[in-house]
């Protein structure tokens, strides 16, 4: 343990592995309050489709940066670590232990090194040049484009994500440096003494079939209608929060008539390919112990190698909770 740096706990891994159980079940035996690194949950109204954890699941376990704006804010990466850095340090100060648990790695990268957003140059009018390009000659000619000047960064992104497709090409077009490149000169001291634990299946069958109970779970719990009452409330289809998975394929659905089921379907497949690229994400940073299970019936196992794992990496004695939240 560094004794100069805050100890945290970090748990990251693709949809459906059980972050929020591990991180509620770890919180309960060491006194511990959860930062939600989820680009999504941060939403109001955006619940079903984001699988955002409810009370039960939460078990009095506080969670912060949950709700924390409002879906047709646009919000960013730079806006998050500022507050989970004010998160941590409260947490901190009340002599708990902070969980940063989530699937956006951009959020966890960031925070871990410490990484200066408002170092990143801006060109408008190349912004809008690139817009421009990709309205005229698709989203896969744009992703095409900057896979010839930083294809680290292509890699990890998808077509649809236009948005920050351009922030990288417009990285490269001001500095002439890819945006890991740039981001590594932006870097200042390390903040935590981070212990990162990774979840992930050892067959990606489960996680597959995982992700397609979520979803179908999601449609018997109201998805269509959360899609319905957000539109009805005035929100974008444009906005950033309208782009999560399962909100803008309905979105589209409902715009252009279409047919419930495969949109339902379109959702199971783009949240496929979003875990992959979790996993991709997430397997270049060398830090992150990886647990894997054969069911989801091992979480309990993997609890307790974390709970090894934090008291050889931090020294942190026991602390477990009665189910009444109180100290016992």
């Amino acid at each position: 343990m560094d004794a100069q740096k805050q100890p945290l706990l970090v748990i990251c891994g693709p949809t459906a592995t059980g972050k929020t159980a591990l991180a509620v079940g770890l919180a309960k035996v060491f006194d511990a309050e959860v930062v939600s690194a989820d680009s999504m949950q941060i939403y109001r109204g955006m619940d079903i489709g984001t699988a955002k954890p409810d009370a039960p699941e939460t078990d009095g376990v506080p969670h912060h940066l949950i709700d924390a704006a409002e879906p047709w804010e646009d919000f960013s990466a730079a806006k998050w670590c500022e507050m989970a850095k004010a998160c941590i340090a409260d947490i901190a100060r009340r002599g708990k232990l902070p969980i940063v648990a989530g699937g956006t790695g951009l959020y966890i990268k960031a925070l871990l090194e410490n990484i200066s957003f408002a170092a990143r140059p801006q060109d408008d009018e190349y912004r809008r040049s690139m817009q421009e390009f990709a309205d005229k000659n698709g989203k896969e000619a744009l992703l095409a484009k900057l896979s010839e000047v930083d294809p680290e960064s292509a890699l990890k992104l998808h077509p649809n994500d236009t948005k920050r497709i351009i922030r990288a090409l417009e990285i490269f077009h001001i500095t002439g440096r890819t945006a890991g490149e740039h981001d590594a000169a932006s870097r200042g001291p390390e903040l935590y003494d981070a212990l990162t634990v990774g979840l992930d299946f050892y067959d990606r069958a489960v996680l597959y079939e995982r992700i397609d109970r979520r979803v179908d779970l999601m449609v018997e719990r109201g998805l269509e209608a959360e899609v319905r009452r957000l539109l009805d409330a005035g929100v974008p289809r444009s906005s950033t929060s309208m782009q999560a998975i399962g909100y803008k394929e309905l979105a589209s659905s409902i715009a252009d008539g279409g047919s419930v089921f495969d949109a339902v379907e379109e959702i199971k497949r783009s949240s496929r390919r979003y875990a992959k690229r979790q996993l991709t994400w997430f397997r270049h940073d060398e830090s992150v112990i990886w647990l894997k299970m054969r069911s989801p019936a091992d979480l309990e196992d993997v609890k307790e190698k974390c709970i090894t794992l934090i008291r050889n990496r931090f020294g942190l004695n026991e602390r477990r909770f009665a189910d009444n939240g109180q100290q016992s």
